[in-house]
C-alpha cells in the first residue's frame, strides 16, 4: 500500500521554503503523493456544518493562510521529479470549468504528468455565497463540469451544452499528458461521493475516516461499481483515517485502501519540516521492528 502526505498549503505549509523542505524530503524518502486541499474563503462563525468533525468545526482558524492548491502544487513540481501531485481537494463548482481545466492541464505538464485532480462539492454555504455561485444543485453542478472538462482535455476544438456551463468549438491547451486524460478523484465520505467515485471518477479520496468505518465505505463503493458496470480494480483508493497507527496497516491493506494519506501540520522551519518528515517515513513507509 502506498502512503501519501498530506501537509501542504495551510499555515506553516504555506511557506514557500516549508514546501521546498515537505516536497522533497517527502520525495526522498518515499511517500508516493502530495495533496493539498483548498478553502477559498472561511469564515469566523460559520453556520455551515464541517462534515468531517464529530464537533462540525473544521480545525484550521479562519485567520490562517491558506494557498491555492494549483498553485502550491506547482511550486511543489517544481522542487521534484519523481513524486505525485493530487489536489485534495479543489472545490470543482466554485469554479469556472473551462479555467480549472486549463490549470489542471498546464499543472500535469508542467509536472511531467504527475497530477490528478480531486475535486469535492463542498459544504461551506458562506464560503459559495462570498464567491457568488448558488449553494444548491452543487452535485449536479460538479458533474456537468467534470463532463465539460473531460470534452476540453480530449477534443480540439471542444464543444459542450448543459445546464450550467456551455461552449462551442473552442481550443483550450495544453492537453494533458495521457493521450488527453487526466485522472480524476471524487473527495468525500458520504453515499453520493462514493457513487460519483464509482461513475464518474479514477479513484476516492475519503478524509478522516475512523479505521473501523473504512471497509463500510469501501463496500459501498465496490457496490456502486457492480450496479454501474463498473470494475471496482480501475479505482484508486486513498484514505485519511483519523486514528491510524502501523499496526492497522494490513487490514487497511487488505479492506482495499491503496493508498494511506498521512494527514499533518509541518514545523514552521524548513530544517524542522524535513525532521517531521523523514520521521513520518520511518513511522508509516518503514515501520521499527
Amino acid at each position: 500500500m502506498r502512503v501519501g502526505l498530506h501537509a501542504l498549503g495551510i499555515g506553516d505549509g504555506a511557506r514557500p521554503e516549508v514546501i521546498r523542505s515537505v516536497a522533497t524530503a517527502a520525495e526522498t524518502h518515499g511517500f508516493a503523493r502530495l495533496w493539498c486541499g483548498e478553502h477559498v474563503v472561511l469564515v469566523d462563525a460559520p453556520v455551515s456544518r464541517y462534515p468531517y468533525s464529530a464537533d462540525g468545526r473544521i480545525a484550521v482558524p479562519a485567520d490562517a493562510d491558506w494557498l491555492d492548491p494549483m498553485l502550491a502544487l506547482t511550486f511543489a513540481a517544481a522542487v521534484t521529479s519523481r513524486i505525485e501531485l493530487a489536489s485534495g481537494v479543489l472545490l470543482l463548482p466554485e469554479h469556472n470549468p473551462v479555467l480549472v481545466a486549463k490549470q489542471a492541464a498546464s499543472l500535469d505538464v508542467l509536472s511531467a504528468g504527475r497530477f490528478s485532480l480531486g475535486v469535492g462539492t463542498g459544504w461551506s454555504a458562506e464560503e459559495f455565497a462570498a464567491l457568488g455561485v448558488p449553494f444548491a444543485k452543487r452535485g449536479r453542478r460538479t458533474e456537468e463540469y467534470l463532463a465539460a472538462m473531460r470534452a476540453l482535455w480530449s477534443q480540439d476544438p471542444a464543444s459542450f451544452t448543459g445546464e450550467f456551463i456551455r461552449f462551442e468549438a473552442i481550443r483550450v491547451n495544453p492537453k494533458p499528458l495521457r493521450g488527453g486524460h487526466l485522472p480524476v478523484v471524487i473527495g468525500g465520505n458520504s453515499d453520493v461521493a462514493l457513487r460519483r467515485a464509482a461513475t464518474l471518477a479514477d479513484g476516492w479520496y475519503g478524509f478522516n475516516i475512523p479505521t473501523v468505518d473504512v471497509p463500510a465505505h469501501v463496500a459501498v463503493l465496490a457496490d456502486e461499481c457492480a450496479r454501474h458496470g463498473r470494475a471496482f480494480d480501475e479505482l484508486t483508493i486513498a484514505v485519511a483515517v483519523s486514528d491510524a497507527t502501523p499496526e492497522h496497516l494490513p487490514a487497511l491493506g487488505a479492506a482495499g485502501i491503496t493508498e494511506l494519506v498521512i494527514v499533518g501540520a509541518p514545523p514552521p522551519t524548513p530544517d524542522a519540516a524535513t525532521t517531521w518528515v523523514t520521521e513520518l517515513a520511518r513511522t508509516w513507509i518503514r515501520p521499527k521492528k
